[in-house]
């Protein structure tokens, strides 16, 4: 196995990849994924340093957590800590988040993962109320001592949700989607997750793969890729596609990225990069749907930092391209 950079994920006091591996693809909402395709994608993200999984209970309806554990039981070698997600099994209002859901959600996920104590679960973009109210911490908290859960965390839409979770004692990390073309979060929550020893989860580190540089205004994707099917919103937050940006504008300025790549990387790893070197981010977790792509992501933790030229013209390109269309709203 390579060695990679390793961080400490916030309130677990554990450490992690500071590149990890997202399994949202692997449960197929981007698309049919063979079991035999995602054991040897997790194998190369293994092989490659990566320490960290992130799943949630509703990625293939629990496909993406069993692949997880099927796969990790098979590799009793392999260190590493997975964070899945709870909530959105259900309608989505505040009542829906108490200790009896709380239980039985968790209950499925164990049995998916084929543990009996999570290593970390994370609340997946819950009612923006859900992240003040005392009662939900309070039932996070008998998870814990009930050892059904060994951590937890929260997973958020916004910058205010995220500073409202970090305020909270408990909360292990937060994961936020954060990339070149998603910068808000710099402003407040990256400084403040420093500062209250909360570990911080970077998503949707390639706007959906906008960053890679592969695409064109004539890319078509599946019908069955939320690239698809929700690109304005149409079946969960639209950030979570593309990072909220329009599509066209969001092709027209990968193509400026791309152009900001060293040499020897790809736009793709350029991002990685970018996003690892932001102070308070623990780990970035990138999806891979090949082994490819799987070592291609771990393969830019071991890129030198990225020269303040470089980061000036992510600033200006952000400021002259994205920030118009999308910032306030954010």
């Amino acid at each position: 196995m390579i060695l990679m950079e390793q961080r400490t994920l916030g309130r677990t006091g554990r450490d992690v990849s500071v590149v990890g591996q997202g399994t949202w693809q692997l449960g197929g909402d981007w698309g049919e994924v063979e079991e035999s395709d995602a054991f040897d994608v997790l194998d190369a993200a293994v092989d490659s340093g990566v320490t960290f999984f992130d799943t949630a209970d509703v990625y293939g309806d629990g496909r993406s957590e069993q692949l997880i554990g099927r796969y990790l039981k098979n590799r009793p070698d392999a260190d590493v800590l997975v964070a899945t997600k709870m909530g959105r099994r259900a309608d989505q209002v505040p009542e829906n988040y108490v200790l009896d859901n709380f239980r039985s959600w968790n209950d499925r996920s164990r049995a998916n993962l084929g543990i009996d104590t999570l290593d970390l679960v994370q609340l997946h973009c819950p009612p923006s109320s859900v992240y003040s109210s005392d009662a939900v911490y309070d039932a996070l908290d008998t998870l814990v001592d009930e050892q059904r859960i060994a951590a937890y965390a929260v997973s958020v839409e916004t910058c205010a949700e995220a500073l409202t979770a970090i305020a909270r004692p408990g909360v292990a990390s937060v994961q936020i989607i954060l990339n070149p073309f998603r910068l808000k979060p710099l402003d407040e929550v990256l400084p403040a997750a420093v500062a209250a020893g909360v570990g911080i989860i970077a998503r949707v580190p390639l706007a959906s793969g906008l960053l890679s540089g592969k695409y064109t205004k004539d890319t078509a994707f599946g019908p069955d890729d939320h690239r698809t099917y929700n690109r304005h919103g149409e079946a969960f937050d639209q950030g979570e596609t593309f990072s909220g940006i329009d599509y066209a504008t969001g092709v027209a300025a990968a193509a400026e990225f791309a152009a900001l790549a060293p040499e020897g990387a790809t736009p793709a790893q350029t991002a990685l990069r970018w996003i690892i070197q932001q102070p308070g981010v623990t780990s970035v977790i990138p999806g891979a749907r090949s082994v490819e792509q799987a070592r291609a992501n771990a393969a830019a933790a071991a890129l030198p930092p990225l020269p303040q030229s470089t980061l000036d013209a992510v600033r200006e390109l952000y400021d002259r391209s994205i920030r118009p269309e999308v910032h306030d709203r954010w």
